[in-house]
């Protein structure tokens, strides 16, 4: 398909900078299998699940990712700005640099001042401005230092209007998070509250786990005329065999899975065999979604409003059908709903047609 058909045209005004407050209080358009669209809050969301439903949230956490630093050449010297994107080793991340033009393979950058100095060996580079960086120290003592020295990677469309502050580090973690590892938030998570989560279980809804470390690759544009064309950056993801068992007699029960966020869904699918049974899975996915999938693990899709030409737009116009996908947005933009990470949300049914054998 051309990515021009997953293009459309957003006001800049509706980028959210800050996250609704309280977070229940954010907007949630349900868009039902057969395209009708009714305006609801997130506060409704245990009245628009049905007793029995699953929700799959994912638990990680995000790292302060983004590292300012310095490449010395001779007497000249240059600022480097490297997003890491995911971890290769105990002591190894790829990562995009900027300007990737000025460093060169085996050079150092170094990264912050005094005791909380870090450093980094240039070890390869490819297209697009990735690298491979090693660093001088690993495993914890690698997360210790990244801790103190690298900034929270707020998505560039709010970075670009503001500066981080000390309450995105509230804001940009979910309540789920645990496993770090992901220099994104998987953002439809953020709309959960304590308070919500006591009245979905007292609704009968279940709640399950897994991980997947969402990388910065979930920003890039996707520059190919194509869908065939664009290559997906991996990311890790885990799921264990107590929980695939149980998202497996759940189905089986005739319970509902319904994925938080796209990242769930995206390792759920990539966990599933052909006839929908979800495994264990360990290790990296770059699975790409796009209209002509069939979905295997998952039943409802809750999440946030995507950037035009973006694969996670694909994605949800795979699910619940691109024409309704492209009213839904033109209705959300209508409303005045909010877009991205800090913005509302989308509860989708899926299109009778996506469902069945995998693609």
């Amino acid at each position: 398909m051309r990515v021009d058909d997953f293009d459309f045209d957003l006001p800049e005004d509706l980028i959210a900078l800050r996250p609704a407050l309280p977070r229940e209080s954010a907007k949630l358009l349900h868009v039902a299998g057969d395209g009708a669209l009714t305006d609801r809050t997130i506060a409704d969301l245990p009245g628009l699940l049905r007793d029995g439903d699953v929700l799959v949230f994912n638990d990680t956490r995000v790292i302060p990712a983004r590292l300012e630093g310095t490449r010395r050449r001779g007497e000249t010297s240059a600022r480097v700005e490297a997003m890491l994107h995911l971890r290769a080793a105990p002591d190894r991340w790829q990562a995009f640099l900027k300007p990737a033009k000025r460093v060169a393979v085996g050079e150092t950058i170094r990264f912050g001042s005094g005791i909380d100095r870090l450093s980094a060996y240039v070890e390869g580079k490819s297209e697009g401005g990735e690298a491979l960086l090693v660093f001088d120290r690993s495993g914890t003592d690698l997360d210790a230092a990244l801790l103190a020295t690298g900034i929270l990677p707020l998505p560039p469309y709010i970075a670009s209007k503001r500066p981080v502050d000390a309450q995105d580090h509230a804001d940009y973690q979910t309540i789920h998070a645990r496993e770090t590892g992901a220099v994104a938030a998987p953002t439809a998570g953020l709309h959960f509250t304590s308070d919500l989560m006591s009245r979905l279980g007292a609704s009968g809804i279940g709640r399950e786990t897994l991980t997947l470390h969402v990388g910065a690759g979930t920003f890039l544009p996707v520059k190919a005329d194509t869908t065939e064309e664009h290559r997906m950056h991996a990311e890790l993801g885990r799921i264990d065999t107590a929980t695939a068992e149980r998202l497996n007699a759940a189905r089986q029960a005739g319970r509902r899975i319904v994925a938080v966020g796209t990242t769930s869904l995206r390792l759920l699918e990539s966990a599933a065999d052909e006839n929908g049974t979800i495994r264990s899975f360990d290790g990296p996915t770059d699975i790409f979604i796009t209209p002509g999938y069939r979905f295997r693990a998952i039943d409802v899709l809750m999440t946030n409003f995507h950037l035009p030409r973006s694969t996670l737009f694909m994605l949800v116009s795979a699910f619940s059908g691109l024409g309704t996908m492209r009213a839904a947005y033109a209705h959300a933009i209508a409303e005045r709903y909010r877009f991205y990470s800090y913005g509302d949300a989308c509860l989708l049914e899926p299109a009778a047609i996506n469902h069945g054998s995998a693609a």
